[in-house]
């Protein structure tokens, strides 16, 4: 939806997906408001002004963080299969070396541990992020949205439909936005799953040393920064199917989240049973 979203005249987005300004809880180390607001200097008699950060929905405190910088804020919440995400999650974790665990259940068996403060996360990241089944408690996090925000400053899209008929679902999220139904954008595949081509290139990139980052920050801006970042890991990486989840695996995890979804369909009045078949 960011790339779609990016595409129409009428909005502008952060060319930064995902600065995660607003969960200091998930990012030990935030910008500032100062560097945050020059992600939107490109911005011009655009009607919308945005961007796009997944975390925003699992922080505990973005909701209020966001409402407190801009109250007539819209938000957009798109919701997957949450045994799909998980294992989606998982692999981008690994990918921006976050997670050091490349199993995908070995990484979900770690998950006590790491509350208990063992096996922290890399790079500096907040363990949080390796929470992997409090990332899966829509109902809840969605409740600290409406706490802040209005029903009608709330668009929660389910992500079967958007899978199913984009078109439809962007129009939709365009009436929502109040910018014109009519643009089409080019509906192309997005976020492909990602392995690195070296591992060793890969946490160079992500986990920089104490002296490379001192050396770094004053020679160069950081919008630069990110830009030859984001160039050289393109080039360390390929598309490629993730590995299928074990059965086995899958069946638990949809036990285990069963009660997760049914809340969800009892917030949204709306049957997702199907995720857990």
């Amino acid at each position: 939806m960011y790339d779609y979203l990016k595409q129409h005249p009428d909005i502008f987005m952060s060319p930064e997906k995902e600065p995660m300004y607003f969960c200091p809880d998930l990012v030990p180390h935030r910008r500032s408001e100062e560097e945050y607001l020059k992600l939107f200097l490109g911005a011009g008699q655009e009607k919308r002004v945005g961007e796009a950060s997944s975390a925003y929905l699992y922080s505990k405190h973005a909701a209020r963080e966001i409402k407190n910088f801009s109250p007539s804020a819209r938000i957009i919440i798109m919701l997957r299969n949450p045994v799909e995400m998980l294992h989606a999650r998982h692999a981008q974790l690994y990918y921006h070396c976050i997670e050091d665990i490349e199993d995908f259940s070995e990484a979900l068996s770690a998950e006590q541990d790491r509350k208990d403060g063992h096996r922290p996360a890399k790079g500096g990241h907040s363990v949080e992020h390796l929470f992997y089944r409090e990332t899966a408690k829509y109902a809840e996090q969605i409740r600290r949205y409406q706490e802040v925000f209005s029903a009608e400053r709330i668009k929660i899209i389910v992500f079967d439909d958007f899978k199913s008929d984009p078109a439809r679902v962007y129009r939709e999220t365009c009436h929502f936005l109040d910018v014109s139904p009519e643009f089409k954008p080019e509906f192309v595949i997005a976020n492909a799953n990602k392995r690195v081509r070296s591992r060793f290139l890969q946490e160079l990139l992500e986990i920089p040393g104490p002296r490379l980052r001192k050396l770094g920050r004053p020679l160069t801006p950081r919008s630069l920064r990110h830009k030859v970042m984001n160039q050289l890991r393109h080039l360390n990486s390929t598309t490629k199917p993730r590995e299928p989840m074990d059965p086995i695996l899958r069946r638990a995890l949809q036990e285990e989240l069963a009660p997760e979804v049914m809340q969800l369909s009892e917030l949204l009045n709306r049957d997702l049973s199907h995720w857990l078949t």
